[in-house]
């Protein structure tokens, strides 16, 4: 579901007509459907009541500070995988009591700063960093919080890079070690392991790899629980998945209907860490056409977005639909959707069938919500675009268009 609907043959977004947006902020902008979002995070609340969780929303997907002040009055709780976003959910209004942090590679200075604020708790990645944190809490004389995340080694039927739970990725704690960390659990003395973690992938469309890890989790809590050490958590992750192109991902509903009998026996208190699903849809990347190009060989419309605003498609082959922002009926052709960066790698579209555009004409690259801003870049010395939020027929600013003199603010002179 997402709010961004043609009527009268022009693209809207709420109740705001996208083009009137782009002609009157410029382009390439960013804009976001406050009710996609919002509606996204409730229908996930509301499908998994009976267990009441935390929903930490995953801060990574999209870090714009009004979208997460939103999610937060909504009940949100955040995760987060640097110190630059547990300074932007600090900002933003978190308590820190709903706040995990994940990361690999979590440096002294960012474990020192959020044992300092109390968040809920880490999600521990290896041995290492697990005696790391002690050290450092320590140090601090304080103890603090930790939940163990365990690689399930479970095929999520997802892209290579956006897997994250076999064994030959980087994340996570294999079983066999996790056993051996709750055992001697205790031989640390300041930091308490409360919860196990899992997360195996994005943008995974059917529930079935849920489900088995989820199950092997439990199946090992449990295992631990008989030897006397117990956990108070489990944390699900993220992951689901949303429409592209013509995936059928499953709906909040659904995948609570999968995993809830799992998580309702197991009596642990329950987090999940959503992102794309709940961003995903709520935005489109509005793109302007400068040239039409034709070629022996190919047709190329160049816009003046570019892999530096958008970089999902050049990294993961990824599809957006893409669409005109005045919806005609007619012929249609092949064209490579291009920018202007300097890269062969620099598109949005290859040998896609498209309406016939016009230079001038406005474009909307769909669901770009996650991913997208969060993901952009100078390159080329480009500035990043603008963000706009609409909430019915209202339109805020929530990130201005960079200047010149921002891409040189922090360079010596």
């Amino acid at each position: 579901m997402h709010e961004f609907r043609f009527k009268n043959n022009r693209l809207y977004c709420e109740n705001v007509a996208v083009e009137a947006v782009a002609r009157r902020f410029g382009t390439p902008l960013y804009v976001y459907s406050y009710r996609t979002f919002v509606v996204h995070f409730r229908k996930l609340k509301a499908a998994f009541r009976a267990v009441r969780p935390l929903i930490c929303y995953s801060v990574k997907a999209n870090s714009n500070l009004a979208i997460l002040r939103v999610l937060v009055r909504e009940g949100a709780g955040l995760d987060i995988v640097s110190g630059g976003e547990l300074y932007r959910a600090l900002k933003a209004g978190c308590p820190p009591q709903r706040i995990v942090y994940a990361s690999v590679g979590k440096t002294d200075a960012e474990i020192e700063e959020a044992i300092r604020r109390g968040i809920l708790f880490f999600n521990v990645e290896s041995l290492p960093e697990l005696e790391n944190i002690n050290r450092i809490a320590g140090r601090l004389r304080k103890k603090t919080d930790v939940a163990l995340r365990i690689n399930p080694d479970v095929e999520p039927k997802t892209h290579r890079y956006i897997t994250t739970g076999k064994l030959t990725n980087k994340f996570g704690i294999d079983f066999r070690t996790a056993k051996k960390i709750l055992m001697l659990g205790q031989a640390l003395t300041h930091v308490r392991i409360r919860g196990i973690h899992i997360h195996i992938g994005s943008q995974i469309t059917i529930g079935e790899p849920f489900v088995e890890a989820i199950k092997k989790v439990v199946a090992f809590i449990a295992a631990m629980k008989a030897r006397g050490i117990a956990v108070e958590y489990l944390n699900i992750g993220g992951g689901l998945g949303i429409i592209y192109k013509n995936e059928k991902p499953q709906t909040a509903v659904e995948f609570a209907r999968k995993v809830l009998p799992v998580l309702r026996k197991s009596g642990l208190k329950i987090i999940m860490e959503p992102g794309r699903f709940i961003i995903g849809s709520a935005a489109v990347l509005v793109t302007k056409v400068l040239y039409i190009k034709k070629t022996p060989l190919k047709k190329f419309v160049i816009v003046d977005a570019g892999m530096n605003d958008l970089i999902r498609p050049s990294l993961y082959d990824a599809h957006h639909r893409i669409v005109p922002l005045a919806a005609r009926s007619g012929q249609s052709e092949k064209a490579d959707v291009v920018g202007p960066i300097c890269e062969s790698g620099d598109f949005f579209a290859k040998a896609r069938r498209l309406p016939k555009v016009r230079e001038g004409e406005y474009l909307a690259v769909m669901s770009a919500g996650a991913y997208g801003f969060s993901m952009a870049s100078n390159y080329n010395s480009r500035r990043r675009p603008a963000e706009i939020l609409v909430r019915g027929s209202s339109v805020t600013v929530i990130r201005r268009r960079e200047s010149f003199e921002d891409l040189i603010r922090n360079e010596g002179r």
